[in-house]
């Protein structure tokens, strides 16, 4: 014959006090979730982001780390028709005031890009390619050297600006150095330096200059390093 084992009122409340735990492990777990806009995102790498969840001027995109599917974004258009996120607008103004106060010229020759102008740029990249008889896997591992798959590129967060020079007034090299020397002080960094190429994956552009808010942007500068060391260095 069975018995029946009879529980204690002991045991009765470690039962209790473990699904009790399970009950607040879930609950703080889906608070987690609900606090970070990002974790849905496809594509998107949390763990090399941490910062980005909570700045918006320091959302991490390259190729591991895909624009989140919720990303707004509000556009303020220049003068030549170009398009940037109206909150950095007011600095990008300072730096070409300043800049031309000291007798550049320069314009924005590129700002925001939907995701269909991005897949054009890439596509137009990869046929050039194949047309110096390139095979079409070589042809789209060099053009996206050049051009971020669409989802990856920081032209679609309206944050990133190419600046070219007005050679009637001043050389390329020229707006480069100046940009390279003050970019920072204003809030910009050059994205791609030459030096970083291993870890951006993307080849050197000096005309490329993403906004990271003043006081990223000077320590990125002082230190000397990217975009992707400086988020690492500060996880």
């Amino acid at each position: 014959m069975k018995y029946r084992t009879k529980r204690t009122p002991r045991a009765l409340c470690r039962i209790g006090a473990f699904f009790l735990f399970l009950f607040i492990l879930f609950a703080v777990l889906l608070h987690l979730y609900a606090a970070n806009p990002f974790a849905s995102a496809p594509g998107f790498n949390n763990t090399d982001s941490a910062a980005a969840a909570d700045d918006w001027k320091l959302l991490l995109v390259n190729r591991s780390n895909y624009i989140p599917a919720d990303y707004k974004i509000e556009l303020t258009e220049l003068s030549n028709g170009e398009k940037v996120d109206a909150r950095i607008y007011p600095e990008l103004q300072e730096m070409f005031n300043a800049a031309r106060a000291e007798g550049l010229g320069l314009y924005v020759a590129a700002g925001y890009r939907t995701t269909e102008k991005q897949r054009q740029l890439l596509d137009e990249k990869i046929e050039a390619y194949q047309n110096e008889g390139r095979s079409e896997a070589e042809a789209k591992e060099l053009a996206e050297q050049w051009v971020a798959v669409p989802g990856t590129s920081e032209h679609q967060l309206g944050l990133a600006v190419d600046i070219n020079a007005d050679t009637s007034k001043s050389s390329s090299e020229e707006v480069y150095q100046w940009l390279a020397q003050h970019g920072h002080t204003y809030g910009f960094i050059n994205r791609y330096p030459p030096d970083k190429t291993e870890i951006t994956h993307i080849i050197n552009e000096p005309w490329h200059y993403r906004y990271v808010g003043k006081e990223a942007a000077k320590e990125i500068y002082s230190l000397g390093v990217c975009l992707e060391e400086y988020l690492d260095m500060a996880n």
